[in-house]
């Protein structure tokens, strides 16, 4: 299924919204998230953004025709991916957060915001030398900005508001702000994230992390499938309760990618859970996450990482073997629970059966 993002012409009629549905319903396609886009016209028209989940047997040209044939214009067709759907107020929190923190970050915070690329002045042409463009800042603070759609006003003003924000924070102030050490750590695709242990005022950050994750990933970290965290989950997630919490942040800050805790269960143990937002799985965040909960644990001397999952879960074994560990599981119920020793163990003919997930 493809997400793509259309700005459609709708009139200040009623029924007309009912209609514009109809008409992208009728083709086979959902509309996944709709919002108003720039300022009404004289006549109270206004610019609708629509992220449309198309099938694999609908092409776009066929979607595009049905919605302007019912009288909707259609001026801008761009393919979009999954970041599209984080919920924006979120993420705009989280980036603000960031850019109080570290304002360094906030030419980066605004490109993530207005999901566009920095274009540096003099560059040399790219494939994005057609796409529309846009310097945004306040004074002397400038940030030039291109992506594949038009920029509106009202998202102008938004960048304006978070280079302003840079510009007012203390950037003595904010550098003693940057919380514990950060280890930078390369994927199997070449990108970046950062490790660095979670914080209180790190509760937006997960929290978004958590809506933007699939309903089937969260039960995986046995966590609720609805997008909204309780706050007592939330400050657990954390480590408000005094448990270890890494977190894998994207290299501009701007957003937690994943998240691993370890909770202490007995002397020398420790439970382990992890949770990837989907979009960064399959490309080395949750090994790098696990074989950071190994350096500490042996740090604080533990001996083993036990872990609770559902039955048919191999992603966490195999983050775990990746880490340098021998996982070992038995079926409980209908859950797997996994123990991972820290150190070589003798076999002993009396412990309980398990199996080998090696």
């Amino acid at each position: 299924m493809a997400l793509w993002r259309l700005h459609v012409d709708v009139a200040d009629q009623p029924g007309r919204l009912g209609a514009l549905a109809a008409a992208v319903g009728g083709c086979g396609a959902n509309i996944v998230s709709l919002h108003v886009v720039g300022e009404p016209a004289e006549d109270g028209a206004v610019t609708d953004e629509l992220l449309v989940r198309l099938s694999p047997k609908l092409a776009v040209p066929a979607l595009v025709e049905a919605v302007e044939s019912a009288g909707f214009p259609v001026t801008v067709v761009v393919q979009a991916d999954a970041q599209a759907l984080a919920d924006p107020v979120t993420a705009a929190l989280a980036l603000a957060h960031c850019v109080a923190v570290d304002p360094g970050s906030a030419d980066r915070a605004v490109a993530t915001m207005l999901r566009a690329e920095l274009a540096e002045a003099g560059a040399p042409p790219t494939a994005y030398q057609a796409a529309h463009q846009t310097d945004v800042g306040v004074g002397a603070r400038r940030v030039r900005l291109r992506r594949g759609w038009p920029f509106t006003a009202t998202e102008i003003s938004q960048a304006a508001a978070l280079l302003e924000l840079a510009g007012a924070s203390d950037g003595d102030r904010a550098s003693t702000r940057l919380g514990p050490p950060r280890v930078s750590v390369q994927l199997t695709d070449g990108a970046e994230v950062i490790l660095r242990a979670a914080t209180a005022a790190d509760a937006p950050l997960v929290a978004a992390l958590h809506a933007r994750c699939s309903p089937h990933t969260r039960a995986l970290r046995s966590l609720s499938t609805r997008p909204v965290l309780t706050a007592a989950v939330l400050q657990q997630l954390i480590g408000a309760d005094g448990s270890t919490s890494v977190l894998a942040m994207t290299t501009d800050g701007g957003a937690a990618v994943g998240l691993a805790n370890l909770v202490g269960t007995g002397p020398g143990t420790a439970e382990v859970a992890l949770l990837v937002e989907d979009l960064w799985q399959g490309r080395g965040v949750g090994t790098a996450l696990a074989r950071k909960l190994v350096e500490l644990a042996r740090t604080d001397q533990l001996t083993e990482f036990t872990a609770v999952s559902r039955a048919g879960n191999g992603a966490l074994t195999r983050v775990l073997r990746r880490a340098g560990l021998r996982p070992r599981g038995r079926l409980e119920g209908g859950a797997l629970c996994v123990r991972a020793p820290l150190y070589p163990e003798e076999p002993s003919s009396s412990a309980p059966t398990e199996v080998s997930l090696a």
